[in-house]
């Protein structure tokens, strides 16, 4: 029972940074595509599901082994440093013809999942994801946590279709976003100067 109360504030942390992130994001937009081409809902909300769990479990793997190989400060730097490149790149909107078309052929969840896994390779959400598992290094807890917050924007993505769009101001959001990601790799930098001082 600790383990899981002391899980829970990374799940929660990593949901919103990767749902703050993912409003107006490529695979956000790729979402609605799909929703579009396939008219089949369930389908396609469990390939993202299926798609992120695979994806960010990678990407937290890989954040929390680095942390654990570079342990100390100058990672910890790298890490800040990784958050406040974060920052800037969320203030850059994503065009929908920046997401692939899945193929025609197949179903549609095997469709969605392969497109999702594809797209979300060297994506914000993932770069985050794999700056999450390196802050927390706490695998599951980050995966669960990034693939709710997937699933948080892009499930009324793929139910309100184009509609939701247009209900979220894109560019606050991204505003908002960046000033997060910002903190965190502010708070992060200073958390890290004294031990590179010492």
């Amino acid at each position: 029972m600790t383990d899981i109360a002391a899980s829970l504030p990374i799940v929660a942390t990593s949901a919103g940074v990767v749902a703050l992130a993912e409003i107006g994001d490529k695979t956000m937009l790729l979402a609605v595509l799909l929703a579009a081409r396939f008219r089949q809902p369930g389908a396609v909300i469990a390939g993202i599901a299926l798609a992120t769990l695979a994806n960010h479990g990678l990407a937290a793997w890989a954040g929390a082994a680095l942390a654990g190989w570079l342990a100390g400060p100058w990672f910890q730097l790298a890490v800040a440093i990784g958050f406040l490149a974060m920052a800037a790149w969320t203030l850059v909107p994503d065009r929908l013809e920046d997401a692939p078309a899945p193929a025609s052929r197949g179903t549609a969840l095997l469709a969605t999942a392969i497109a999702f896994f594809l797209v979300e390779i060297g994506d914000k959400t993932q770069v985050a994801t794999i700056a999450l598992g390196a802050r927390f290094q706490a695998v599951a807890a980050v995966t669960i946590g990034t693939t709710a917050g997937m699933l948080m924007v892009n499930v009324p993505a793929v139910i309100l279709g184009e509609r939701a769009l247009g209900l979220v101001p894109l560019a606050l959001v991204r505003r908002l976003a960046a000033l997060i990601f910002a903190g965190l790799g502010l708070w992060l930098l200073v958390e890290s100067l004294p031990a590179l001082r010492g």
